[in-house]
């Protein structure tokens, strides 16, 4: 792959990587707290409201979330789809760095940023070496 080609894939990794970020963030309020508010992920992101707002928008347009004045946010089906997603990749880039004796506070903050650049080849490869080590990624 020509050099470039790299460098879009990152530029393309970070555009979507905020995405996943607060669609993960929103499912983990849903099931924590039963509702995601905007002012509960602007402290959760330390952002302001109305960067929260500008992301809700952009969720909205991309059709992964519903928010209704005064109701919060809720993801749509296809949201939940995308928030799984991301979880299970978390959790097989986490379980990783674990398993190679990465501390667990520094795996945990390497995690939230390795999971969004890792190809579907890559998180295969972790999971196969997860397995066959015997650690639990369900």
């Amino acid at each position: 792959m020509p050099q470039h080609q790299y460098f879009q894939r990152v530029k393309e990794d970070h555009q979507r990587e905020l995405v996943e970020d607060y669609v993960e963030e929103i499912a983990q309020m849903h099931a924590k707290y039963g509702e995601a508010r905007s002012s509960d992920l602007a402290i959760r992101f330390g952002v302001s409201p109305a960067a929260v707002s500008k992301v809700v928008s952009r969720l909205k347009r991309d059709g992964l979330v519903e928010a209704r004045p005064y109701r919060g946010i809720f993801l749509t089906i296809e949201g939940q789809q995308m928030a799984e997603q991301v979880a299970k990749r978390h959790k097989i880039v986490f379980q990783t760095l674990l398993s190679l004796g990465v501390p667990q506070e520094v795996a945990q903050g390497d995690a939230e940023g390795i999971e969004h650049h890792c190809s579907v080849e890559t998180v295969a490869a972790m999971e196969l070496f997860l397995k066959s080590r015997s650690v639990d990624i369900s």
